[in-house]
């Protein structure tokens, strides 16, 4: 059983160490955050589209405020009794054209306009809250794979201590100093850690994938995230934020602008119950009760039936209900904000110097262990331990500073602006 079991940890070795290697040949990109945020706010094509819905939205301001095109008619004779076409020679035929314009009353283009106009701040709103939501992936993919970047460090760490320990439990089982039990264990173990290794490999290069979608960067490159812990005291003011949360958020904006344009739209619909004025002149050359008759035209429509009841009420409903939804958007807001609040302070206690001092002292303490077992001063259940200990503490620590970052980009994302700077 141990032999097969060695036999099949040879065999698949060479696949993991190829993992090991995936991105050696790839052409590496170190950039800080500030660098692909710059870059994100230039080239993400995301932000482009949503740029031409705010653009459209601008340009139907424009066609609200157009007055409605005055209407020319005519009416003529085609023959006249000599079969001769279009004969008004001597005053003969007949000759009617009038010309006429729509006034609106009530102020109903000023209130489109002002419509049109909340339109253009809500695709503001919308384009604002679509730029939050892709900066917070952007940050979130930025810190994962700098983070998985360093889990791999630990592993690559490991599995050079655990090679040569195998090398040199080897060359003592040739010796017959050794039994083939701990060949074995060791085998294992490091076959364990090249297993983790490619689903690492494999998680970067998922995240790669996103941050270069979002980057609108060459797929050949590899972007090597930089990153600086700076754990800094932060106090910070949930009112304070959540008043500054309102003034950013594009996605409770847009609940606001859209409550702002339901109530214009009542408006507006009460407006329209009220007639429009049309006003033109006519001409009539012989059909009238004296020739060449000019004539004054005043017309507008009765409201009998028809008094945009309908529209009205749904105007109505439609505000009240808006309502609702922004009082429920700014409850979903403070909420949110006082949350990432709390996340962060946690994540902050948990990254003191304290504790840093305790990670780098282990870092020393890993070089002594490996040392104490090839001198014979630890045994091999000690080592194996030990060694389980230190990557589990490692990646602890890595997931600890992966929290902190995460809780900077749910506090920037819930106030809708940058409050902690990334590091």
């Amino acid at each position: 059983m141990l032999r097969r079991y060695y036999s099949f940890i040879v065999l698949f070795a060479p696949f993991f160490l190829l993992g090991r290697n995936a991105y050696a040949q790839t052409d590496t990109l170190k950039v800080t955050f500030k660098d692909v945020e710059k870059s994100f706010l230039t080239n993400n094509l995301s932000l482009l589209a949503q740029k031409y819905n705010v653009d459209a939205a601008q340009a139907l301001v424009k066609q609200a405020k157009l007055w409605d095109n005055p209407v020319l008619s005519t009416d003529q004779n085609i023959t006249d009794a000599n079969k001769k076409f279009f004969d008004h020679s001597n005053g003969n035929g007949q000759i009617l054209v009038q010309l006429s314009q729509v006034f609106k009353t009530a102020g109903k283009r000023g209130k489109q306009v002002q419509v049109a106009s909340d339109d253009v701040k809500i695709q503001q709103a919308q384009f604002n809250d679509l730029l939050r939501n892709l900066h917070y992936n952007l940050l979130l993919d930025f810190s994962q794979v700098a983070n998985l970047i360093d889990q791999r460090k630990v592993y690559q760490t490991e599995i050079a201590s655990a090679t040569n320990m195998v090398n040199a439990t080897d060359k003592s089982y040739q010796a017959g100093n050794n039994s083939l039990k701990d060949l074995i264990r060791l085998k294992a173990l490091l076959f364990g850690l090249q297993n983790d290794m490619v689903e690492i490999d494999r998680q970067i290069n998922d995240l790669q994938s996103e941050l270069k979608t979002l980057l609108v960067a060459n797929a050949d490159q590899f972007i090597a995230p930089q990153i600086t812990f700076n754990n800094s005291d932060t106090t910070l003011n949930a009112a304070t934020l959540s008043e500054l949360a309102k003034a950013n958020r594009g996605d409770y904006l847009a609940n606001q602008y859209l409550l702002d344009q339901n109530n214009h739209n009542l408006s507006l619909q009460k407006a329209m119950a009220v007639p429009d004025i049309t006003i033109g002149s006519t001409y009539d050359q012989n059909s009238s009760y004296a020739r060449n008759f000019v004539g004054l035209e005043i017309s507008l429509p009765l409201p009998i039936f028809n008094r945009n009841q309908g529209n009205i009420k749904n105007a109505k409903l439609a505000a009240q209900s808006q309502e609702y939804t922004l009082k429920n958007s700014e409850l979903q807001l403070q909420n949110d904000v006082y949350s990432a609040i709390q996340q962060y302070n946690l994540s902050q206690q948990l990254l003191g110097t304290r504790e840093n001092d305790f990670y780098n002292k282990y870092d020393q303490l890993f070089k002594g262990m490996s040392k104490a077992y090839q001198q014979k001063q630890i045994n091999l259940q000690e080592f194996v331990d030990f060694f389980d200990s230190y990557r589990e503490t490692k990646l602890k620590i890595l997931q600890q500073q992966l929290n902190l970052q995460k809780a900077i980009a749910d506090l920037n994302y819930a106030v809708g602006t940058t409050v902690v700077n990334p590091s």
